[in-house]
């Protein structure tokens, strides 16, 4: 019970939300490039936080459906169809046996995900992720992008219910500002801005920087007006975190993300803030970029503020809605209930329920006899004395 892969797509992997804790041994992160639309398509299956998800950039795949189950598609429009009909993007769809998911190219953005209920594919988790580090080869589905006739079994065999579905949609997410040709990053200085001359950091803010081809899940180049140093940009190699922003010899911002080296000897004028990094994988080649500095306490800020958005946004997919309740599920839940209270409350039976046969419905033959009095004209009471 899985999926398989009828044409791949562009760079289609399985990922999560990342691998920590080995980048002292030079292991990347890897990881999701889109943690919003990461954590937004999980949110809408209602699947666990680190679920891993297939992500996909430029052009999707196409996939066959060998069960019953329900999907969310977020991220970049990619013009989404099951079985040549249009499905919409952030809302959890059900998916029956046989069915053909299709995506074309991307119309804006550049990275989709898709988030199947359940907990999604079924991949080993190496060195605790199950994100595909392609370099090394591991993690993922056989440490590789994923190929025409792949096989991706479920966790579970096929979830053909959630609670309050309809519930589980909301518009298409205004955050990336898709239809803008420029959008502002914010970025936290550091920590090698004093290699910079104050003309280069003016024109670090100032100057806007435009997308190029030279962008992957390593990083994204950007070109524009060169950024002056003081005396050139090479380090001795240091970390490098998620959103550095690195100035080599040419002057030219480079943004290291999901799969960057862990290590680098070129200066960082700053570090985008976590919550704007979405914003910027998701620019074509072309779009322009500007960048704004905030404090280390305002990018904190702005993360625990998208952590309630979260928070809200969860509630609000599990509102109650007509098609809420499944009869079949309700019925085995509360089987056990009514069972348990039928037994304590044995006791506590009326009279009725306790009393013997006789009791409850007399003799027969009395019965029989008062019927036929009755049916003959004469009155029970003499009847009786009669009998007597």
């Amino acid at each position: 019970m899985g999926l398989v892969i009828r044409k791949p797509g562009v760079y289609t992997s399985i990922q999560d939300n990342g691998r920590f804790g080995y980048q002292g041994s030079g292991f990347s992160t890897n990881g999701v490039m889109d943690h919003r639309a990461y954590v937004i398509a999980n949110l809408l299956v209602e699947n666990d936080p680190d679920a891993p998800v297939l992500e996909f950039a430029l052009a999707g795949p196409m996939l066959r459906f060998t069960t019953k189950t329900i999907i969310a598609i977020t991220g970049a429009d990619f013009a989404a169809t099951i079985d040549g009909e249009p499905v919409p993007r952030y809302a959890a769809i059900m998916v029956k046996r046989g069915s053909i998911l299709r995506f074309g190219a991307a119309k804006t953005g550049c990275y989709g995900y898709l988030a199947i209920a359940g907990g999604s594919v079924r991949v080993p988790e190496v060195m605790g992720s199950r994100s595909t580090n392609l370099k090394c080869e591991f993690g993922g589905w056989k440490g590789r992008t994923l190929i025409t006739g792949d096989y991706l079994p479920f966790v579970t065999k096929g979830v053909d219910f959630l609670p309050n579905l309809g519930s589980h949609r909301i518009d298409p997410d205004p955050f990336y500002g898709f239809e803008e040709d420029e959008i502002a990053v914010r970025v936290v200085p550091g920590p090698q801005e004093d290699m910079f001359t104050e003309a280069g950091i003016e024109t670090f803010y100032s100057q806007p920087y435009t997308t190029t081809t030279k962008c992957d899940r390593m990083g994204y180049r950007l070109d524009g007006t060169e950024i002056e140093t003081k005396h050139g940009s090479d380090i001795i190699s240091d970390g490098i975190s998620f959103g550095a922003v690195q100035v080599p010899s040419h002057g030219r911002p480079i943004i290291m993300l999901a799969d960057r080296q862990t290590t680098g000897g070129y200066a960082k004028i700053g570090t985008i803030a976590t919550v704007d990094i979405p914003k910027l994988v998701q620019r074509p080649p072309g779009r322009r970029v500007r960048f704004e500095a905030i404090t280390v306490q305002q990018a904190q800020e702005l993360l625990r503020e998208e952590a309630r958005q979260f928070e809200m946004l969860a509630l609000k997919v599990r509102r109650p809605s007509a098609d809420g309740i499944s009869p079949r599920r309700t019925a085995r839940r509360l089987t056990p209930i009514l069972e348990k209270q039928a037994m304590k409350t044995q006791a506590d039976t009326l009279w009725i329920d306790r009393a013997d046969r006789a009791e409850r419905v007399g003799s027969r033959n009395a019965l029989h006899y008062e019927n036929s009095a009755d049916a003959n004209g004469n009155d029970r009471d003499n009847g009786k004395d009669r009998i007597a």
